[in-house]
């Protein structure tokens, strides 16, 4: 399966890299994923830090979607928690799009797991519960948790992965020991804490690799596998 994964705003060419060969390790072994990225323009965000970031993001990936080659691609994949563009883009119908949070936490919601999430500023946060409320999946979640860090950030997986343990040590003690990362682009720590942490990326293309492994994906051939 050939996947065209746009991203959320204007990156780097080595940020650009660095998430291309991410999801080069994180496929399926008969998923391509090519990441794009958006023009560079003036309206073209370079970070998601207010409304209007939101807005235009999730205009600019419907935009790159609907010059997608059906012939090229056989589906879509916005490189962005927030899922941006994809009411627009389903709505077109030309190309299949997948969701990362709408794979992630629907996964959550369908094992009944209790969960919260994290982002990394009050914007994101919001836009994040939202898309939560939008996709019919807000029982079970139990809110989104501020890690109060920059775009920047992303790419320290220290950084990131320090802020984001005070937040699995405080949720320690309570009911609530999952969390969904609200970002797409990060590594996060794999160990033996009593919270465990959901890479949203990780889980999507993981989901659908399993779909193609069964045959639900159009143009997938099923074969036995273990999930």
């Amino acid at each position: 399966m050939r996947i065209k994964a746009i991203t959320p705003i204007r990156v780097s060419e080595e940020e650009l890299g660095r998430r291309q060969e991410r999801y080069r390790r994180l496929s399926h072994a008969d998923v391509e994923v090519t990441l794009v990225n958006l023009p560079d323009r003036l309206d073209v965000p370079r970070a998601l830090e207010n409304d209007e970031d939101l807005v235009a993001s999730d205009r600019l990936v419907a935009e790159e979607a609907a010059q997608t080659d059906p012939s090229a691609f056989d589906a879509i994949l916005p490189d962005c928690v927030l899922d941006p563009g994809l009411p627009t883009i389903s709505q077109d119908g030309r190309i299949p799009v997948f969701g990362i949070l709408k794979l992630s936490a629907g996964f959550l919601h369908a094992l009944d797991r209790p969960f919260v999430a994290v982002a990394r500023n009050q914007v994101i946060a919001g836009e994040l519960d939202r898309c939560i409320d939008r996709y019919g999946l807000t029982e079970g979640f139990n809110g989104v948790n501020l890690l109060h860090l920059s775009f920047g950030d992303i790419a320290d997986d220290a950084k990131w992965n320090e802020a984001l343990m005070s937040v699995r040590d405080r949720l320690a003690s309570g009911p609530v020991h999952t969390i969904l990362n609200g970002c797409s682009a990060v590594e996060v720590m794999d160990d033996r804490h009593p919270v465990s942490v959901f890479d949203p990326t990780r889980l999507a293309l993981r989901l659908i690799g399993i779909g193609i492994e069964h045959g639900v994906l159009e143009g997938s051939r099923p074969r036995l596998a273990s999930v």
